[in-house]
């Protein structure tokens, strides 16, 4: 069954929200201010088999933004990893549907998490790719305050100085961190020219527009430069009283709190 970038992200807004609910965990915000992208990566760009999960010429995605990863469990059931009925586990004893992103999970390509770490990982799978003359991509998925992080600006150099046009990275840039707005912890900006001085090659987009995200994902040209592309979000979107607060970044939702988001997600 072919299933478009809107129907994929509204059903795992739900899923995220039934599996963080259930699990009395946190990070909805973080959540759905993905599930756009991951929607449009999963249906439009990355090339997969999710009968194979190990398949060599399949592309790695790697979710750096680790503490996100209810909406990318969600995503890998409902494109055919495993059965979305595992979705019921997350957070519980006993499963490998962890809080965090596990490698154990069809799909999961690392471990993360420990925010500042996939796209070393990634530079790395980008050059043994190079070298190997293999086609892959890959991908990771970044969040903004995660760019507060050292040792992401020394990933940025590396992946330059040796021309890693394989490599992707995707800022989900909702301008909300932890504790507080971007703006007040670590300013960014100009978060573009600070990129393009790194000789990466930038794209900028509505991250919630699946046409924008997939338009500008196929429209990067250089074969020299690894790509950008800073995807303006808003956290909790999807959920009118969680959009762009920074609340639920670790709130779990109350009975009429969940109620509200689950009427407001099934008539999306």
């Amino acid at each position: 069954m072919v299933i478009t970038p809107s129907e994929l992200a509204r059903q795992v807004r739900l899923d995220a929200l039934d599996m963080i609910n259930k699990a009395r965990s946190s990070h909805l915000g973080s959540n759905f201010s993905i599930a756009d992208l991951l929607a449009v990566l999963y249906t439009r760009f990355l090339s997969f088999d999710a009968a194979r999960p190990q398949w060599e010429q399949r592309d790695r995605f790697l979710l750096s933004k680790g503490h996100s990863v209810a909406v990318l469990y969600s995503v890998l059931a409902r494109v055919g990893f495993f059965s979305p009925e595992r979705l019921k586990t997350f957070y519980q004893s006993g499963s490998d549907l962890l809080g965090h992103a596990h490698a154990s999970v069809p799909g999961i390509e690392l471990s993360t998490g420990s925010l500042g770490h996939a796209l070393g990982v990634a530079t790395g799978i980008a050059l043994a790719g190079k070298r190997k003359n293999q086609g892959f991509k890959t991908v990771v998925l970044l969040s903004d305050g995660e760019l507060d992080e050292g040792s992401v600006w020394e990933a940025i150099l590396f992946a330059q100085h040796h021309q890693l046009s394989n490599l992707y990275a995707i800022i989900d840039y909702n301008k909300i961190q932890s504790l507080d707005r971007v703006d007040n912890v670590l300013r960014l900006e100009p978060l573009r020219a600070k990129w393009e001085a790194f000789n990466w090659e930038v794209l900028e987009c509505d991250g919630h527009d699946y046409a924008a995200i997939e338009a500008q994902l196929k429209a990067f040209r250089s074969s020299t430069q690894p790509h950008v592309l800073i995807a303006h979000t808003v956290k909790g979107k999807g959920v009118s009283f969680m959009e762009d607060t920074v609340l639920w970044h670790y709130r779990s939702p109350d009975a009429t709190e969940y109620a509200a988001a689950k009427k407001e997600l099934d008539h999306a």
